[in-house]
């Protein structure tokens, strides 16, 4: 059984304002970010990977809070900060411009890198992506927020409860959820300091600057699923191109790696030349 709550032979590690975050870097071409949800990890696109590398420098991050990078020790995982800490990275990577791509709250933290740094990015892929202030808050998150479960899920969180909210988030076609699958979120999710961590993501006060999506101006593909709330980003951001799948679930590039894949990829191909690595 893989221990996922340890690094990997493809594992990498840089430090960034003092937090010591786990990516890893596969392929050659343009610069790709990819960008994850919450309580999931870099893992959440290993197969889109596998597709994306044979064109371009595909570089993922555990998120702070998540995976192999763990807690901050500042406990800001508002937004913006996240968006920062992703700038951040790049720049220590000598990485001066790329295209970026994020799932859920990994779209937030992407359009959010968008407003604060467009001279940075070549492009944006918004994938299910969340920073409307209307959006509902999935079950798991209501829960951290009962001052009576809070600190209960600080010390523990149940196999069943990650297994759960996996199939609750995934299509209703979709065979990808398995003991694997679950197992990896659970070692994850159980890593020392992530269940604090993610207590306190969720009971993070976040800035509502949906008013400023309309000012982006990086070039934008948005990916949905149909049963998805896909929000207002194809609607609020100039030119931004939308693509929906029509069964799929919350968590589309695991479901369809191909078809998230293929459309990252033509999207890209259609902007500005990146400089390659």
């Amino acid at each position: 059984m893989s221990t996922w709550s340890e690094p990997q032979s493809d594992s990498r590690f840089v430090v960034v304002d003092g937090l010591r975050i786990h990516y890893k870097r596969a392929g050659h071409g343009p610069a790709l970010v990819l960008l994850h949800g919450s309580a999931s990890s870099l893992q959440h696109f290993d197969r889109a990977t596998g597709l994306l590398a044979e064109s371009f420098d595909v570089i993922r991050p555990d998120l702070p809070g998540f995976g192999l990078t763990g807690p901050r020790a500042d406990r800001d995982y508002r937004v913006p900060a996240y968006a920062a800490t992703v700038a951040g990275l790049l720049a220590e990577l000598g990485v001066p411009s790329y295209a970026v791509a994020g799932n859920s709250l990994g779209g937030d933290i992407a359009w959010n890198l968008a407003l604060d740094h467009p001279e940075l990015l070549t492009g944006l892929v918004l994938v299910n992506a969340t920073g409307y202030p209307e959006k509902a808050v999935p079950t798991g998150l209501r829960l951290t927020r009962n001052p009576l479960l809070r600190p209960v899920l600080r010390r523990v969180m149940p196999r069943g409860a990650i297994e759960r909210n996996l199939r609750a988030n995934v299509g209703s076609r979709s065979t990808i959820v398995d003991d694997a699958m679950v197992d990896r979120a659970h070692q994850l999710m159980n890593r020392p300091g992530n269940r604090s961590a993610f207590v306190d993501f969720c009971n993070t006060d976040q800035p509502d600057r949906s008013t400023r999506i309309p000012r982006i101006a990086v070039r934008t593909l948005v990916l949905r699923s149909a049963g998805i709330d896909g929000q207002h980003f194809a609607r609020d951001i100039p030119g931004a191109r939308e693509l929906v799948h029509p069964h799929g679930g919350h968590l589309l590039p695991e479901e369809e790696p191909r078809w998230v894949a293929d459309a990252i990829a033509t999207f890209l191909g259609s902007c500005a030349d990146t400089p390659t690595r």
